[in-house]
């Protein structure tokens, strides 16, 4: 318990008869005095901060103006000084302080920005570099591991892996080449440039607050314009993956369809096939059935009319004539099967036709 605060719980322990309205009275000054006791916490904190990194300055030599003493140091004229700040030193104090922190947050800033470049940096250079990896490896497994292997012996063939190991390092050398050109440009460039900045430094005409404000606005306008592009780019890579899983599925459909076609069309082969056979076999039965009637109408032809047949005979021939009639059952049903099957693959080709028309 504060010392504030048992004195006040003392009064109204000393004084039983006071109403509700002094005790809330009692209560907001002590509220009151807690609330200036906390803001003069925060200014001495303030002024601590702000003496310390004087002593810090003048101790380096870097200030020569007045700095507040140290705790346990010897202070001449102690009756000259104030006891208190004014409202002015307070306010110097605190804009002091508050720009301090302010050049604090934006060197915090800088640095946090300056990392997440370098971060956003190394990541793209990683990516290119893992694409760049993945590509050789692709590469290499098609021109060596499976490219180059001897259909002979299994083993892979030395000439082959030579000339891809030279041509790789062609490539290499005329990338090479090319940066160091590009390298060569930019010192260049960046010479020039120095050499400007210099003339402008000795002539005088360096950049004004004016010029450097109208550039950071361009800075601002331009970082815009990056932001927007990228999110463009953004938008064009989902895009672009969307389109890819479409294709994607779409190239499956398509094997899974040209993998049925061909089914069906081996289908329609073996089918046509049979049903050749079966005519074949629907006609030797029609020239079968045609020579047996003809054969039986000579008979009856050659029979003279006050003869009658044997018992026998006519036995004979009833069961002929059934035999047939069954056979004849039998290669109707054949052929209600097998044109009831030249249908269905009618019927199959014909969607196969109308499939590949749309």
């Amino acid at each position: 318990i504060s010392p504030i605060k048992y004195i006040l719980d003392m009064e109204l322990q000393s004084f039983p008869s006071q109403d509700n309205h002094q005790t809330e009275a009692l209560e907001q000054i002590y509220e009151e005095i807690q609330r200036e006791i906390e803001g003069l916490k925060l200014e001495n904190d303030i002024l601590r901060n702000y003496k310390s990194r004087l002593n810090r300055l003048k101790s380096r030599g870097g200030l020569d103006c007045y700095a507040l003493p140290a705790e346990g140091e010897k202070v001449t004229r102690q009756r000259q000084l104030p006891l208190k700040l004014m409202i002015e030193q307070k306010c110097e104090i605190a804009i002091k302080e508050q720009e301090r922190v302010s050049q604090q947050s934006g060197e915090h800033r800088k640095a946090a920005e300056t990392l997440a470049d370098t971060l956003r940096t190394v990541l793209e250079e990683t990516d290119i570099r893992i694409s760049e990896l993945k590509k050789d490896a692709y590469e290499f497994k098609r021109d060596i591991v499976v490219g180059a292997e001897s259909m002979r012996t299994g083993k892979t063939v030395a000439e082959k892996t030579t000339r891809y190991m030279e041509e790789k390092l062609q490539k290499r050398d005329g990338v090479i080449g090319k940066l160091r050109l590009k390298n060569s440009t930019i010192k260049t460039h960046l010479y020039k440039v120095e050499l400007q900045m210099k003339q402008k430094e000795q002539t005088g005409d360096a950049l004004h607050y004016i010029d450097f404000h109208q550039l950071q606005i361009e800075n601002k306008q331009y970082q815009a314009r990056i932001e927007d592009r990228n999110e463009q780019l953004l938008r064009l890579k989902m895009t672009t993956s969307k389109t890819v899983q479409a294709l994607n599925r779409l190239k499956k459909t398509l094997n899974t369809l040209s993998a049925e076609s061909g089914w069906l069309k081996l289908e329609i082969i073996a089918r046509t096939k049979q049903l050749c056979k079966v005519s074949d076999e629907r006609n030797t039965v029609n020239l079968d059935v045609a020579s047996e009637r003809n054969s039986k109408n000579l008979r009856s032809d050659k029979v003279e009319p006050s003869g009658l047949p044997s018992t026998l005979d006519y036995v004979s021939q009833k069961a002929h004539m059934y035999d047939l009639q069954a056979t004849l059952c039998d290669w109707g049903r054949k052929t209600e099967i097998i044109d009831m099957a030249a249908c269905n693959s009618q019927n199959v080709a014909r969607k196969l036709a109308c499939r590949k028309l749309a």
